[in-house]
């Protein structure tokens, strides 16, 4: 146990206090994320739309999620990350709070399209901000401690949500957009006063990789592709597996969000002591393509065995499977870019997930509708594969 304890004093030592305030920031944001895990079962089940307009409002989620990237992105690097953090959080939980009144599927489209451009907004600064506060040394750390926060506060989320949403959906979008408020309120009361919150013109090292625009670096552009390809299989976890407990295991709400929530567990409890044992042993390249094979096989593994116990191993596969690539991925994009342009090399990495928001729902459903369930879980397999 006293080396279990040092190993994770060690995982966790030498990062900065603002590290630390900024995980504290998303854990009270994603410990109100209810809607987006239940927005397909919502939409069915409580607003009846058909399989196929569900999947195209979660793709209309993923276009926002485009737009948002690309702008947050771009002003991060105009007016700093500081503003644009407190903007999306503040402006986005009180959007919840309008889309829990919609109802007809145009507005609920539109709707959904702007509450996702300003949630993904935070992103981009929110990972310039990881990158200007974190040491040299342990900014991998400070990715995956901000992780930790996100899939803490994930776990708590969908398990309080599935509970919640047993009750009435209604409170799903309050809770929401509660915690996204609040979560803008510590930021700007914690963050206004320190120093960093503008970005500081630095001058480009003669041995930096990146060039001055992400858009025009071919090898960064690629990566950006083999992510989205990866976030595609990734994002079947909120776009159509909440789908498959329902309809093939006849799982409960409760229970599709207690599943939800291991996925988060197993995150915040493991990744750091997987990146502060591996992240200086092994390449980043043989880490992030043993993590999309076992996210494959994650999916496969639901055709090969039926049985709902094997719904707990698959979890805990693809939880693994999202340590090994995630974090070692936003390193590497750290890694290309310099401080003039983190906002708009983080805004394009983000682009290539929020691309896959679009196409993961679509493509998850559109298979589904065609041919089974079955059928997506081989392609998954087979797309982690190329």
């Amino acid at each position: 146990m006293k080396r279990v304890l040092q190993l994770y004093r060690n995982a966790f030592g030498g990062l900065s206090r603002q590290t630390w305030m900024m995980s504290v920031v998303m854990l009270i944001n994603r410990s109100g994320a209810m809607v987006i895990p239940f927005l397909g079962v919502y939409l069915t089940s409580e607003l009846n739309y058909s399989l196929k307009q569900t999947g195209a409002i979660l793709s209309i989620y993923g276009l926002g999620a485009v737009c948002g990237a690309f702008l947050g992105g771009w002003l991060t690097d105009k007016i700093g990350h500081f503003k644009i953090q407190f903007v999306s959080l503040v402006l986005g939980g009180s959007l919840y709070f309008l889309l829990l009144n919609l109802r007809q599927f145009e507005y609920m489209a539109a709707g959904v399209f702007i509450l996702s451009l300003v949630n993904d907004m935070l992103r981009p600064a929110n990972a310039a901000s990881i990158a200007y506060y974190a040491r040299p040394e342990n900014i991998t750390r400070a990715f995956s401690l901000n992780r930790m926060a996100i899939n803490l506060g994930f776990s708590i989320g969908p398990a309080v949500g599935g509970l919640v949403a047993a009750l009435s959906y209604k409170w799903l979008f309050i809770a929401d957009g509660v915690t996204c408020i609040a979560a803008g309120i510590f930021f700007f009361v914690y963050f206004r006063a320190q120093q960093g919150h503008r970005p500081v013109k630095a001058k480009t090292t003669t041995d930096s990789p990146a060039v001055q625009s992400p858009y025009r670096d071919k090898w960064f552009i690629l990566f950006v592709i083999l992510c989205s390809l990866f976030a595609i299989i990734f994002f079947q976890l909120f776009a159509t597996l909440p789908l498959y407990y329902k309809q093939v295991h006849s799982l409960s709400e409760a229970r599709i969000g207690l599943l939800m929530a291991l996925n988060g567990m197993i995150v915040f409890l493991l990744e750091m002591i997987v990146v502060y044992l591996l992240g200086e042993q092994a390449k980043k390249s043989v880490l992030v393509a043993s993590g999309l094979l076992m996210l494959g096989f994650s999916f496969v593994l639901l055709n090969l065995f039926p049985q709902v116990g094997v719904l707990f191993v698959s979890m805990v596969l693809l939880s693994i499977s999202e340590i090994l690539a995630m974090p070692f991925m936003s390193t590497i994009t750290v890694e290309r870019s310099n401080i003039d342009n983190r906002g708009a090399y983080m805004g394009l990495y983000t682009i290539s997930y929020a691309a896959a928001h679009v196409l993961s729902p679509y493509l998850g459903t559109s298979i589904i509708a065609a041919y089974s369930f079955d059928m997506l879980w081989w392609a998954c397999g087979g797309l982690a594969i190329v």
